[in-house]
């Protein structure tokens, strides 16, 4: 089964950004100069955030993801401040792949129903950032980690893709930035639990942290930001060494 490692893009104001537990956030680069950087250097796929749209009350820049596809070959899945059918239309209309929803969905669930029939499954991710409130539970929470929805993680997850989600974008606020390894016991359970590709994010911080994402949390991708921007790891590097693990990514 192939790994799929993806860099993901934070954009705020413009600029790519990065934080630790959605705070502490500092400057990075250029997002087309970024994108077009991962994209020679082997990444699979692109996910670029919006991350204050939804908390500033309006859509994700549409500018920037024209721009952006102008410069890579790879899948482009952007999200942020995605609330109706119009947002989702208007972001693949400039060309991406994927539209990741996060509070939207959380608010209307039915918009997940309606983008699947409409682009296909394939099409919508479903963003997720969780926090570990006790013993074996996690929560929803939206608005850049902002707002506790009260929704158990588990069961949106699965209410989620009987909706027609293709896709899990896992992020730990408990791990974001941290660099200490992804919520292996968390991707677990969401990967136990649905059909649809898991994609791991918030956390890694060494080669190793990829690794026991895939087999022990059962990720079907592997997403990280900071290790990547400040070229702590190299995609290349990054991806031999899974294949050296017995994992199959594609090189």
């Amino acid at each position: 089964m192939l790994i799929r490692v993806i860099p993901c893009l934070d954009v705020r104001d413009g600029r790519v950004v990065k934080g630790k537990q959605f705070d502490q956030i500092v400057d990075v680069d250029d997002p087309e100069v970024l994108a077009e950087y991962y994209s020679k250097a082997g990444a699979d796929e692109l996910v670029f955030y919006d991350i204050t749209a939804t908390n500033e009350k309006r859509n994700v820049s549409l500018d920037f993801i024209e721009k952006v596809v102008e410069k890579i070959t790879i899948p482009l899945c952007v999200g942020g401040g995605v609330s109706n059918l119009a947002d989702f239309t208007n972001i693949m209309d400039k060309g991406a792949n994927k539209v990741s929803i996060n509070s939207g969905a959380v608010k209307t669930p039915e918009l997940i129903k309606e983008a699947s029939e409409k682009f296909s499954s394939k099409a919508v991710v479903l963003g997720m950032d969780i926090k570990k409130i006790g013993e074996d539970k996690w929560r929803i929470f939206t608005n850049g980690a902002r707002i506790d929805t009260g929704l158990d993680a588990v069961e949106w997850a699965i209410e989620a893709v009987k909706l027609g989600a293709g896709e899990l974008v896992v992020n730990s606020i408990d791990a974001d930035g941290m660099k200490e390894g992804y919520d292996i016991e968390l991707l677990n359970k969401l990967a136990s639990a649905v059909s649809v590709p898991v994609i791991a994010s918030g956390g890694a911080g060494k080669l190793e942290d990829f690794v026991e994402a895939a087999t022990k949390g059962k990720a079907r991708g592997v997403l990280a930001a900071s290790v990547f921007h400040y070229k702590e790891i190299e995609i290349g590097d990054l991806k031999q060494y899974m294949k050296s693990k017995g994992l199959e990514v594609s090189l």
